[in-house]
């Protein structure tokens, strides 16, 4: 059995500032990624085998953060970093949008972000080569990988088989330090399935703001669940 979970970084500082490309987490975003490993320490509830970061700073230091809750070096990967802004890394949003013009990936597919930069189809060839390649080396392992927004959005297009050539008509909005599961069920008379367990746990970061904290320790690592429902109903015999 093979769990893979896509944990987005903090808050950056890019993101309050206006700054296209890769910064530091914010002071925000810090908390949220220690909120998160607070959560992961007292439950346990994150049994993984490999910790794996993209390289960019804001997941960089989200996984570090992270790391001494799963017990596990940070293994970095360039291949999970958001989509690449090539010379536009570091501009100011504003001055972005004089120089190149603001990117419609709807309308424009094709078009890079910036000189040096990546189209969305060269996006969602890397990530998805990237984690084929994951699940393929650490099959029936626990995987985590500290990501970004992008990244999760395209393992949706990966595990649903979409067409990925042009920009998908459904967005999604991948919350800051929030958990994605997926889980592969493996049967003995059918091929293996994909599942999504859950998308946008972010329940850590209720209490953020809150002088009483969510007593994590007491709640249960899982959920209690029933026996598994066959997936088309059987007749009555």
């Amino acid at each position: 059995m093979t769990h893979l979970y896509l944990i987005r970084h903090g808050e950056a500082l890019g993101a309050i500032h206006d700054i296209v490309g890769d910064t530091a987490l914010s002071p925000l975003g810090v908390k949220q990624a220690e909120h998160l490993r607070d959560r992961l320490a007292a439950t346990g509830e994150i049994a993984a085998d490999i910790l794996i970061s993209s390289t960019l700073a804001r997941a960089r230091q989200t996984a570090e953060i992270i790391a001494p809750a799963l017990g596990l070096p940070v293994v970095f990967d360039d291949e999970v970093q958001e989509l690449r802004d090539g010379v536009a890394d570091g501009m100011r949003v504003e001055e972005y949008r004089a120089k190149f013009g603001a990117v419609n990936f709807r309308e424009t597919p094709f078009r890079q972000v910036a000189p040096g930069g990546e189209n969305w189809g060269q996006f969602v060839l890397r990530v998805s080569t990237a984690l084929d390649r994951v699940l393929r080396e650490y099959e029936g392992k626990t995987i985590v990988i500290v990501c970004h927004g992008g990244v999760i959005g395209v393992s949706f297009l990966y595990f649903f088989g979409i067409n990925t050539m042009h920009y998908p008509r459904t967005g999604f909005d991948t919350y800051n330090t929030s958990i994605t599961h997926w889980y592969k069920t493996t049967y003995a008379d059918r091929p293996p399935r994909w599942r999504l367990i859950h998308y946008n746990d972010d329940m850590h970061l209720r209490d953020i703001t809150s002088r009483v904290r969510i007593p994590w320790r007491e709640i249960a690592a899982r959920p209690a669940e029933g026996a598994e429902q066959p997936a088309v109903p059987l007749e009555d015999k």
